[in-house]
């Protein structure tokens, strides 16, 4: 209490510690899909990502020692899903959409979380299951720092477990993740949340049966694999999840193989407007 007491006074009085121009150089070095924005974006990634590290509390664990750039790294990446959501004036007000929770846990590889699932015959099966993340509702976050790491590594790939972590916690926002998040007043066009809501599920519903198909005839027949992480296909709340990283890790190729998800994740998280100077 009186660490989080101590932080707002802080913030009120003085904003959040500057990052450091030359560590924040290093983590935009690092990872390609960074690389590519503006200026201004640049400028208004930092601003959020420093009001982020002031808000968030990193615990390593079996050992692993958080350092400054390891947080920056991932509140870099936490934070681009972000970077069209704030007021000009105020970009961190954004940093609303992961006010339900303030621990970030780094491991040093993939964690590994006991299970327990019940069959259709009501059989009960527990089995291990290894994490590169995990984001908890209405609790911390999990990442592997090897995968932090690797988002952007392979041109061929569109991964970032820090985006798909994050992006849970937006769509969390609007109870249990389903691949439904709380959409923005006048989405597409809507006139109220029941039409834009109604215009979402026509949009992704569709677009998540196709892929699971693909993803079906390519583990059993052999059909070409599709681009996207298989993974996406067990839910639609995955598949949400894993379209969000490749819609920011490779935004070009995403829009050509999915225009209709790209135009509306581009409505979502409003990079259809001008960026105002933060």
């Amino acid at each position: 209490m009186i660490k989080t007491l101590t932080r707002w006074v802080r913030r009120a009085a003085s904003g959040p510690t500057p990052i450091p121009d030359a560590l924040w150089r290093q983590t935009l070095r690092h990872y390609p899909f960074l690389r590519t924005l503006s200026a201004g974006e640049y400028a208004r990634l930092k601003r959020l990502a420093e009001h982020f590290l002031d808000r968030k509390e990193f615990v390593g664990a079996h050992g692993l020692e958080v350092t400054d750039a390891m947080a920056v790294d991932v509140a870099a990446q936490a934070c681009l899903p972000l970077l069209h959501l704030g007021p000009p004036d105020a970009p961190e007000e954004a940093l609303r959409w992961y006010d339900d929770f303030v621990g970030i846990v780094m491991h040093p590889d993939a964690a590994v979380a006991r299970r327990q699932r019940t069959d259709a015959a009501g059989v009960t099966h527990l089995y291990d299951e290894v994490l590169s993340g995990e984001a908890m509702h209405g609790g911390p976050v999990m990442l592997s720092w090897p995968a932090v790491q690797s988002a952007g590594g392979d041109p061929d790939a569109s991964y970032s477990v820090v985006i798909h972590e994050f992006v849970h916690k937006m769509d969390m926002q609007g109870g249990s993740a389903d691949g439904a998040p709380p959409l923005p007043r006048g989405f597409m066009g809507a006139r109220n949340a029941r039409e834009a809501a109604a215009h979402w599920l026509r949009t992704w519903a569709p677009a998540f049966e196709r892929f699971r198909e693909q993803v079906v005839m390519a583990e059993r027949f052999g059909a070409p694999a599709p681009w996207l992480d298989a993974y996406g296909a067990t839910a639609p709340a995955e598949f949400f999840a894993v379209a969000c990283e490749a819609h920011f890790v490779q935004p070009e190729r995403f829009a050509a193989e999915f225009p209709s998800l790209s135009a509306a994740l581009r409505e979502f998280f409003k990079q259809n407007r001008p960026l105002a100077r933060a």
